[in-house]
C-alpha cells in the first residue's frame, strides 16, 4: 500500500515585483493500493442509543440496519456491540464474526427504555474496540436520537480524544431532529470520523451501508501530513488550515521541529482527503522556487508497520518578471467548499446573536457558493433556510440539521446496499 500526495497552488506563478503575496495550497491525499491487495480486518464497534424516545419503528430500523451491516462482516473482521440509554452495557464483547446467529440475538433483544448518556456508551465502546485493534482498521459507530441529558457533553469530547489518541475512528449518527448537532458534530470530527443525519427511520439502512462502504475502504492509518515552509513562507494567522473533502472540517497544527504536523487520521482507496493550507509569501527571486515540501507519515496495519514516511514532496512556484496567473480550477473548488462552510457557520453565529437580516444574508452567499460549486442539493437548503427566515419564519430543527450537513458536505443520493 502507498500512499498519493498531489499538490496544487491556486495560482502556480507569483509576482516577483510584489513584495508579499497570498497563495492557497490543495494537497489531495489518499492510499492507494497495489495489485491483489486485499481490504484490511475491520475492527467495528457499534454504540447504540435504545433509549425511550426510540420506541416502536425507530428502534427497529436500527436493530435491523445493525444485523444487515453485520452480516456483511467477514472471518477475519472483528465486532463488538454496546447498548446504552442513561447507562451503558456491552451486548457483543469484542470478538472474531464466527457466531453471527448469538449476534443477532442480542441485537434483537434490545428494548426502548430510559434516557440517554452518550459518554457511558462512548467509554465502553472505547474499551470493546481497543481490544481487538492490532493489526486491524479500528472504527466505532455511534448512533443516538437524544440529547446528552443524563451525561456530561465534555466528557464526550475528551473520550473522542483519547480514541484519536488510541488510532479509533468514531463515526456518529444523529437519528430523528432532536440530537445535539454541536456534540455529535466535534466527536466526530475530534476521532477523525464522519457525522450523518438520519432524519427517518427509512434512512437507516442505506447510511449504515454507505458508511460501511467507507469504513471497508480505509487502508492506513494514523495518517499525519508533515508540512515543512520555505523561511520566506508563512501560514496565515486565522484558521489557516482545513479539510474540505471528504467532509469540511478545521485542522490545527503543531509544531515538530521545522515541519507543521496537521492529524488526518485514515486514508482511504478512492476517496481522497484533501487539505486546504492558506499561505503568505514575501518577495521571492524569478524562477522556479520551492516554497515548501510535504510528506506524511502512517501506519499500514497490513503490515504492522507504523510510522512509515513518505519521500519528501516539494511545492514550487515560477516567479515570473511579467506576471501571468495561472490559477488551478481544482483549487477555486477547494476554496469554494471551505467558503461554503464558513459562510453557513457565520450564519450560524448571526442568527444566534439575534441577527436575522445578517444570517439571512450569509445563507444566500452560501446558497450562491453552493451553485459555483455544481452543488444544487446544497444550494436549496441554504436558499430555503434563507427564505424561511426572511419572511420571520423559525428554522425547525431538521432544517437547521440539513443546513449544517449541507455546509460540511457535498450531498450525494443514497442507495441501498444489499
Amino acid at each position: 500500500m502507498k500512499v498519493s500526495i498531489q499538490p496544487a497552488l491556486s495560482d502556480s506563478h507569483l509576482d516577483a515585483n510584489q513584495a508579499r503575496s497570498q497563495r492557497q495550497l490543495s494537497l489531495s491525499i489518499a492510499a492507494i493500493a497495489e495489485e491483489q491487495e486485499q481490504s484490511l480486518p475491520l475492527n467495528l464497534c457499534l454504540v447504540l442509543d435504545h433509549s425511550g424516545s426510540l420506541t416502536g419503528r425507530p428502534l427497529e430500523t436500527v436493530k435491523e440496519a445493525a444485523i444487515r451491516l453485520i452480516e456483511r462482516l467477514s472471518h477475519k473482521d472483528r465486532l463488538s456491540v454496546v447498548a446504552f440509554d442513561h447507562r451503558a452495557k456491552v451486548i457483543v464483547p469484542n470478538q472474531t464474526v464466527t457466531e453471527l446467529s448469538k449476534v443477532r440475538h442480542q441485537i434483537q433483544q434490545l428494548e426502548p427504555a430510559g434516557g440517554t448518556a452518550i459518554d457511558e456508551g462512548m467509554k465502553l465502546g472505547i474499551i470493546e474496540a481497543t481490544k481487538g485493534k492490532n493489526n486491524t482498521v479500528s472504527q466505532i459507530l455511534l448512533l443516538t436520537d437524544g440529547e446528552n441529558e443524563h451525561g456530561d457533553n465534555q466528557r464526550c469530547l475528551k473520550l473522542a480524544q483519547l480514541a484519536s489518541e488510541y488510532n479509533i475512528t468514531i463515526n456518529t449518527l444523529g437519528f430523528g431532529t432532536h440530537w445535539n448537532q454541536d456534540v455529535l458534530e466535534k466527536i466526530a470530527d475530534y476521532a477523525g470520523g464522519t457525522l450523518s443525519y438520519i432524519e427517518t427511520p427509512d434512512k437507516v439502512l442505506s447510511e449504515f451501508s454507505r458508511l460501511f462502504n467507507r469504513l471497508q475502504s480505509v487502508a492506513l492509518t494514523n495518517a499525519r501530513l508533515l508540512l515543512e515552509l520555505a523561511p520566506q513562507v508563512r501560514l496565515a494567522e486565522l484558521k489557516p488550515i482545513a479539510q474540505v473533502a471528504p467532509d469540511t472540517v478545521e485542522l490545527t497544527s503543531q509544531v515538530e521541529g521545522d515541519c507543521h504536523l496537521i492529524r488526518l487520521g485514515d486514508l482511504m482507496t478512492g476517496d481522497s482527503r484533501v487539505v486546504l493550507v492558506n499561505l503568505y509569501l514575501s518577495q521571492l527571486p524569478t524562477g522556479t522556487q520551492t516554497i515548501a515540501k510535504v510528506q506524511v507519515r502512517y501506519d499500514d496495519p497490513a503490515t504492522s508497520q507504523e510510522g512509515l514516511l513518505t519521500e519528501k514532496l516539494p511545492v514550487q512556484v515560477e516567479v515570473q518578471s511579467v506576471y501571468q496567473p495561472q490559477p488551478d480550477p481544482q483549487v477555486q473548488k477547494a476554496i469554494l467548499m471551505l467558503a461554503k462552510y464558513r459562510q453557513t457557520q457565520i450564519a450560524e453565529t448571526k442568527l444566534k446573536q439575534g441577527d436575522r437580516d445578517g444570517a439571512v444574508t450569509m445563507l444566500q452567499t452560501a446558497a450562491n457558493t453552493a451553485l459555483q460549486l455544481g452543488d444544487q442539493g446544497a444550494a436549496t437548503v441554504l436558499q430555503t433556510s434563507a427564505t424561511r427566515l426572511q419572511s420571520g419564519q423559525d428554522l425547525s430543527e431538521a432544517e437547521r440539521k440539513k443546513t449544517r450537513i449541507v455546509a460540511k458536505t457535498i450531498l450525494q443520493e443514497k442507495t441501498t446496499q444489499a
